[in-house]
This record gives structure tokens, sequence and C-alpha cells, in this order.
């Protein structure tokens, strides 16, 4: 695993300590990372503060994201992959899409490159946050129980 997909999933266990939602992302150009994030929907009480959008805002004014990659731990949602298109972000690298699918399709179709790692350490940090927080898993991906 490379150490910007090891940064990510350091992201995703600390929103994990902070009793959110354990999602991570970073975002690299040249070789270092430039922006990191972590869903804090549950910290901040803002339903749009998913981890690719925190990394964002992390990463302030970046006048060309052509030349970044965005990792993220989890697939991104159509909100997230919404902003990576919107920004023209030509790369996106997952730890997992079998959690949740997300919008990898949408990406695509708008010539973003999507490689998913499916890592073991990734699908299981989310299988078991989902298994144990059911109710706050399916508020986050608009679920309504």
């Amino acid at each position: 695993m490379d150490r910007f997909m090891e940064a990510a999933i350091g992201e995703a266990k600390t929103g994990l300590a902070e009793g959110g939602i354990p999602i991570g992302s970073v975002l690299v150009r040249d070789g270092r990372i430039i922006g990191r994030g972590h869903n804090r929907r549950v910290q901040e009480g803002d339903p749009i503060k998913h981890a690719e959008i925190d990394c964002l805002m992390q990463a302030g004014r970046v006048k060309d994201f052509r030349s970044t990659v965005l990792y993220s731990t989890l697939m991104p949602c159509y909100l997230c992959a919404g902003a990576v298109v919107q920004f023209g972000i030509p790369k996106v690298i997952v730890g997992e899409a079998r959690t949740f699918s997300g919008a990898g399709d949408f990406m695509g179709e708008h010539k973003v490159e999507v490689i998913v790692l499916d890592l073991p350490e990734c699908s299981e940090m989310m299988a078991r946050f989902v298994r144990e927080n059911p109710d706050l898993w399916n508020e986050d991906i608009g679920i309504v129980s």
C-alpha cells in the first residue's frame, strides 16, 4: 500500500476516534499531500462535510486540479464525485467500494480515472462501523429508516 492511501486511512481512523464515520481522504500533487480530511458530519453537524469535501476545503484554493490525485478510503458518493468532476481532478484512488458502490461510474463517464484497490483494511473498518452503527451509516448515505 502506498503512503498516500495510508494517510487517507489515518484520516479515517481519526474520524472514527472523534465519534464520526471512518472515511478519510487526501489530495496529492507532485508527490506530496496538499490537502487531507475525514468525514466530519457527526462532529460538526454538517451534512456536506464528507471526507473528500473536507479534504478539498483543507487544500484551499488550488488554481489547477488537473495535476492532482484524490485518494479516498471509500468510493465517493455523488456529492463528492461532483466536486471531483467540477474541479477536473483526473484520478481518484479508492480503498474499497464493497460497502458503498458510490459514483464510480459517474466519474468514469466524465473521464475521471477511478482505481479501486479493494483493501481489506478499508472494507473491514467500514463493515465493522456499519454493523455497529447502522442508523448513522444510513443517515450518511441518505437512507431514511
